[in-house]
């Protein structure tokens, strides 16, 4: 999923300001899960943007909604008339939840409420960790479903760097070795044999070389 953490109240109410009616509008999925834009963020977040203005002497009126998806212009629509009664929007929702918001109401003001951070997982209680780079040319049948790209510090392909002492990362000491991780997991699945070649440097034009990146998939266009 994608993980995000808000911006503090101070920050938003810089970014909003000159507006008079905003809408606070949260995202149903993955910052959700995350803590950061569901419904109950979009509770907070109002309330303390409310108690902020006061503080100020800012007349600042709120709406608050939370749609299912923000990045879908399905679900977007259904927030068409809250969109359409504020001078801006203050989206609870990751980049692409702002962006596709922005694209389908040119001349409406949307504003970032969160700091998109990565694609992790949840992995306590109050603890998420970056999983995946989303590189675009997945190298994880290779290595026991454990990515080198995102979980090696120095995005090593061909085994551990030496560095690393009692199965931590020399870069990172909270972290563990994503090669000792990798090792294990080929050995538990008998496939240490996959280490046994020479696995040439990444070709990262799939990444992020030209701009931004399209999948299109013609057997589903209309």
């Amino acid at each position: 999923m994608i993980v995000a953490e808000r911006k503090s109240i101070p920050e938003m109410m810089e970014i909003l300001a000159g507006h008079k009616n905003v809408l606070v509008l949260g995202c149903g999925t993955c910052v959700t899960v995350c803590l950061a834009g569901g419904e109950r963020e979009v509770g907070i977040v109002a309330s303390a943007l409310r108690m902020a203005a006061r503080l100020r002497g800012v007349d600042l009126n709120i709406e608050e909604q939370t749609i299912e998806r923000q990045c879908d212009n399905v679900f977007i629509e259904k927030a068409a008339d809250a969109i359409g009664r504020n001078d801006a929007v203050l989206s609870l929702g990751c980049g692409a939840g702002v962006q596709a918001i922005a694209e389908r109401y040119a001349n409406k003001a949307v504003y970032a409420g969160l700091d998109t951070q990565f694609i992790g997982i949840l992995e306590e209680r109050g603890v998420w960790t970056e999983k995946c780079s989303a590189c675009g040319a997945c190298v994880l049948a290779d290595y026991g479903g454990i990515c080198p790209i995102t979980r090696c510090a120095k995005r090593l392909l061909n085994g551990p760097c030496g560095g690393s002492t009692e199965l931590r990362c020399e870069a990172r000491a909270d972290c563990q070795c994503a090669w000792q991780l990798i090792y294990n997991r080929l050995k538990a699945i008998g496939q240490l044999d996959r280490l046994n070649r020479i696995v040439a440097p990444k070709n990262w034009s799939a990444h992020r070389d030209g701009g931004c990146r399209t999948i299109i998939r013609e057997d589903h266009r209309i």
